[in-house]
C-alpha cells in the first residue's frame, strides 16, 4: 500500500534546499468509497470518518508528524504552525521549525507552497478564488520572516483556466484589486473564464517572488486523478503539504 500510494503523489520540481521536503497527493491510493474515492483527506465533506482517519493514517507514514490541519474558510489569515493547533479557521499557514508540516486542502482551489531559498522557512497557501481575490498570498509572504525577494513558489493542481467560468461580478472584484487581473480572463458567452495560475503568478510577481514552478494540472478535466467539487459537488480533498526536514 505505501508503495502505490508513493507512486500516486506528485511531488513539486522546483529548486530547493534538499531540506525543504513538498508532497501533492491525488484522489488515487486510499480506502474511501464513492464518491469520495480514494485518498481523501477532508474531514469536512460527510465522507465516513474512519475512512478519513485511515487516509490520514496512510498519508502520516510520509511527514514527520501530523500535519497541522485548518479549517478553511476562504479568507486570508496565516497561522504559524509550530504554535498554532489543527483546525483553527485559516487558509495559510507557515512555519520555521523543523518537523512541523503545513497543509492545505482543495478540490479545484489553488494550492500555493511557499519557500525561501536558504530553505529556513516554508508556506502552504489555500488560493480559493476568494482568498486570492482577497490577498491571502500577499499575507502568507508577509507573515514568512524572509525577504519576498528570496522566496520561490509552486503552484498545484487547480481548475484549469479553460474550466473556471465566472460571472462579470467576480472578474471585477479581481480587477478591483489589481488591473492587471483583466488579462487573466476570457469572455466565454455572457461568462468569463479566469485562469487562477495566472492571478497568482502577477500577485507574486508584484509582491518581488519570481521563481514560480509548478504546471497547469486541471482539477475539473481530469476526474481520474483529482478530486474537483465544481465537477462533483460531493467529493473528496486533496492534500498539498511542505515542511523542513530535521
Amino acid at each position: 500500500m505505501r508503495d502505490s500510494l508513493a507512486d500516486a503523489f506528485i511531488m513539486p520540481k522546483w529548486p530547493v534546499p534538499s531540506n525543504v521536503h513538498a508532497i501533492q497527493t491525488t484522489r488515487l491510493g486510499g480506502v474511501s468509497g464513492v464518491p469520495y474515492d480514494h485518498l481523501n483527506l477532508g474531514a469536512h465533506v460527510k465522507d465516513n470518518p474512519q475512512h478519513v482517519a485511515s487516509n490520514r493514517a496512510l498519508l502520516n507514514a510520509f511527514v514527520p508528524r501530523e500535519p497541522t490541519w485548518l479549517n478553511q474558510v476562504h479568507g486570508v489569515r496565516v497561522i504559524d504552525a509550530a504554535v498554532s493547533g489543527s483546525k483553527e479557521d485559516a487558509d495559510a499557514s507557515f512555519t520555521t521549525e523543523k518537523n512541523v508540516v503545513c497543509v492545505t486542502l482543495t478540490a479545484d482551489c489553488l494550492p500555493v507552497l511557499l519557500c525561501d531559498k536558504a530553505g529556513t522557512a516554508v508556506a502552504a497557501v489555500h488560493a480559493g478564488w476568494r482568498s486570492l481575490c482577497d490577498g491571502v498570498i500577499e499575507e502568507a509572504v508577509k507573515a514568512m520572516p524572509v525577504s519576498a525577494g528570496d522566496i520561490v513558489a509552486w503552484l498545484g493542481p487547480a481548475i484549469g483556466p479553460a474550466a473556471f467560468e465566472v460571472g462579470g461580478e467576480v472578474r471585477q472584484q479581481f480587477i478591483d484589486k489589481d488591473s492587471q487581473a483583466e488579462n487573466a480572463f476570457k469572455p466565454a458567452g455572457d461568462k468569463w473564464l479566469g485562469n487562477l495560475y495566472q492571478i497568482a503568478k502577477q500577485r507574486l510577481s508584484v509582491l518581488g517572488v519570481m521563481g514560480v514552478y509548478g504546471e497547469v494540472l486541471c482539477t475539473y478535466s481530469n476526474p481520474d486523478q483529482f478530486f474537483s467539487y465544481r465537477r462533483d459537488k460531493n467529493t473528496g480533498r486533496m492534500a498539498t503539504m511542505i515542511w523542513l526536514a530535521a
